[in-house]
């Protein structure tokens, strides 16, 4: 699979994606993404059709990365990117659950998965372009626990970035609470 090493490094193309757009302590993917590879063809199995062994795999990769780059110390819980309950309800599932708390498990912290809140239903994001996808996720997010956050180290994580306006709302919900740090993790990036 298309690794992109990113976890070790500073300034990686996922962190620069947000330069200039919301603060966060450093971000990180694992794999590249391409149209038809295998890495696509992974996520839509776990993302569709609910294959928990590519969530733990992810989770469990993902852990290892961020444990031997150093650069994500201190993290106090994981956070997912939130489905709106009609949609969990639908599917029966938030693809990002194994992922995340195989992170969780394997560095000793929480996941937290009621805290950020989705408030609306938007329709898939996967063939909206750059600037419809900004307008899609603006202010959809919402920090419900503000004082829960307060002074903590977050890892918030995501199956695929693409253009970085989902994880920034979340970000930007999230930074409602005062002395929070966030970092950023997701499964792989569009190439």
């Amino acid at each position: 699979m298309p690794e992109t090493h990113f976890t070790a490094l500073k300034a990686n193309l996922t962190e620069r994606a947000f330069y200039g757009r919301i603060d966060i302590v450093a971000a990180t993917s694992l794999y590249y993404l391409r149209k038809n590879g295998i890495v696509q063809k992974l996520i839509y199995q776990l993302k569709y059709n609910n294959n928990q062994k590519i969530g733990r795999y992810f989770g469990h990769k993902m852990a290892y990365e961020l444990e031997k780059s150093g650069r994500f110390k201190e993290l106090e819980c994981i956070v997912p990117v939130p489905l709106h309950p009609k949609k969990k309800r639908k599917r029966g599932y938030n693809q990002l659950t194994l992922f995340g708390k195989t992170i969780a498990a394997t560095l000793g912290i929480p996941y937290v998965e009621d805290k950020l809140i989705r408030k609306s239903v938007t329709t898939s994001q996967t063939k909206k372009s750059r600037w419809e996808r900004f307008k899609n996720a603006k202010e959809i997010y919402v920090n419900n626990e503000v004082s829960f956050f307060v002074n903590k180290n977050v890892l918030l994580i995501d199956d695929v970035f693409t253009t970085g306006a989902t994880l920034e709302a979340c970000t930007k919900a999230l930074q409602k609470s005062n002395g929070i740090k966030v970092s950023l993790a997701t499964m792989a990036c569009v190439e």
